[in-house]
């Protein structure tokens, strides 16, 4: 089902599983944030934990909850990696980008790990997508279904589609088409236009 955002109530994703798409700076982790905070709001706080994948925002591509004055405290869990990568926009040769893509899946994995040890009822992922440049489905997979309710969001675009000919992109898009077939609801964020 594609879902419109003011559609989304919380008996739309509680037992359910969430995907909301876009491109750079659609507000995918703002959205993600809120059904989060509804979650929260009525009561769910303490069943939750929060994967956050994403890296610390730069101008307007990636933003992690903290960025947007997220209170960890307030739930179950929130893992983010110490360290996080922007493989296609830092990286200068082909394989600086395979090994940052590579470092992130090495990060990432531990808290995947740390999660399935003590899985949550509703489980929330921030920028997927980041994992998918070297990681699998089925780790992914994995987390989803150790949860009865899962929200996450992931890259769904054209912009970051230079990747110095690695695949990366095509394999990162490969697996974001294969998680949707898994979703209940799909949301797709268009960015809004600026004026020139």
């Amino acid at each position: 089902m594609l879902a419109g955002i003011q559609q989304l109530s919380i008996a739309d994703i509680l037992n359910k599983r969430t995907l909301i798409i876009g491109e750079l700076g659609s507000g995918k982790t703002l959205l993600t944030l809120k059904l989060t905070l509804n979650l929260i709001d009525s009561g769910y706080g303490k069943h939750i934990t929060v994967l956050d994948f994403a890296p610390k925002k730069i101008g307007n591509v990636g933003g992690r909850f903290l960025d947007f004055g997220f209170n960890p405290s307030k739930i179950f869990a929130y893992l983010a990696p110490s360290k996080v990568y922007t493989p296609r926009i830092s990286a200068k040769t082909p394989q600086e980008l395979l090994d940052l893509a590579l470092k992130n899946k090495e990060n990432i994995e531990k808290l995947i790990f740390k999660y399935l040890t003590k899985p949550t009822e509703i489980l929330v992922i921030n920028d997927i997508t980041l994992y998918f440049h070297a990681g699998s489905l089925e780790l992914i997979d994995e987390c989803i279904m150790s949860s009865k309710t899962f929200i996450g969001n992931a890259y769904y675009g054209r912009e970051l589609s230079f990747n110095h000919g690695t695949g990366v992109s095509a394999k990162e898009r490969n697996l974001v088409i294969e998680l949707m077939k898994y979703m209940d609801n799909i949301v797709v964020l268009k960015r809004k236009r600026e004026d020139r």
